[in-house]
């Protein structure tokens, strides 16, 4: 197959183009606002993103990176509340095989959701059960599935080792991503505050948290 005939100037070597953009974010973004272990997740996410400014509604717990790579290294799974996110990992970055469990399609979720009146996301977390001890969890569609899982750990459920609350919508966005950073047990966290969230940026989060290295 002939590659078609290049008619226009532009970077195209893939290692080239990383670490242009990285370089392009880190002159363009205010990365003293955020932890300085956390500064190589925010880029991902800005890279993922497009988006300079979204440093400004970052907000990072200082035990974050170390409590998230720290489960990751220890084999412990990551929880997502959506496929997307589970497809957005790069499973060759995981440090110990990883396994990336998404349960919106298991069987039992609908009769779950219609028997609580509640979403399907939100009751997809209550079967992540015991395993959820310790585990990462990445949530970048559905407010009611952070919801949902702090109140779980308000009842007593399992502790994660460090969520990363990045729903994205109009209803319920911002107020669960507050909820989380006010929560009293206190899970290290990772958030963008506002509306602004989606499975692209959490994926990119734990990219960034899996693997040090920044490409």
């Amino acid at each position: 197959m002939r590659r078609p005939t290049r008619r226009y100037d532009y970077l195209d070597d893939p290692t080239a183009i990383y670490r242009a953009s990285f370089a392009t974010i880190r002159a363009e973004a205010d990365l003293s606002r955020v932890p300085a272990d956390a500064e190589k997740v925010v880029v991902r996410m800005i890279h993922a993103s497009g988006d300079v400014g979204l440093v400004d509604d970052v907000e990072a717990h200082p035990l974050l990176v170390s409590s998230a790579q720290t489960a990751l290294r220890a084999g412990a799974p990551i929880y997502t509340d959506a496929e997307m996110i589970a497809s957005g990992v790069t499973r060759r970055r995981l440090p110990a095989g990883n396994q990336v469990r998404c349960l919106l399609h298991d069987p039992r979720v609908s009769e779950l959701a219609t028997r609580w009146g509640t979403t399907r996301s939100a009751a997809a977390v209550s079967l992540w059960g015991e395993d959820l001890e310790g585990a990462v969890v990445a949530i970048g569609n559905a407010p009611t599935a952070l919801f949902a899982l702090l109140e779980l750990i308000s009842d007593g459920g399992p502790r994660p080792a460090a969520i990363l609350g990045i729903p994205v919508g109009f209803v319920g966005s911002a107020e669960s991503k507050l909820a989380l950073v006010q929560h009293p047990e206190q899970v290290p966290y990772l958030v963008v505050h506002g509306r602004r969230g989606g499975s692209a940026l959490c994926a990119s989060a734990v990219n960034a948290l899996a693997r040090e290295d920044e490409l």
